[in-house]
């Protein structure tokens, strides 16, 4: 039987009573704050600018429409493909 086992954990539990918290003045509160750079502030109008815009060219799509109905309607592959690779080339570089 360890005897000295049992007197460090007396002695701990004595000095965990003795602890004492000191108060601490409060510290003024403070308020968050945020602010939106030039550029973030330029992006909100330009996002406002495209959604407020028109998606569909109603001309196009009329004419699309007509062909398509009158079976004239004719797709290149060629044309196409060349157009996918460039919007391609100026979205990634």
């Amino acid at each position: 039987m360890r005897i000295d086992a049992y007197n460090q954990v007396n002695m701990v539990y004595a000095t965990a009573g003795k602890t004492q918290l000191k108060k601490t003045a409060k510290t003024s509160t403070t308020e968050d704050k945020l602010e939106i750079s030039q550029l973030g502030r330029d992006y909100q109008v330009a996002k406002a600018a495209v959604a407020q815009a028109d998606d569909v060219r109603e001309d196009r799509v009329a004419a699309v429409k007509e062909h398509y109905a009158s079976g004239k309607y004719n797709v290149s592959a060629n044309k196409l493909a060349a157009k996918l690779i460039e919007k391609y080339n100026t979205i990634v570089f």
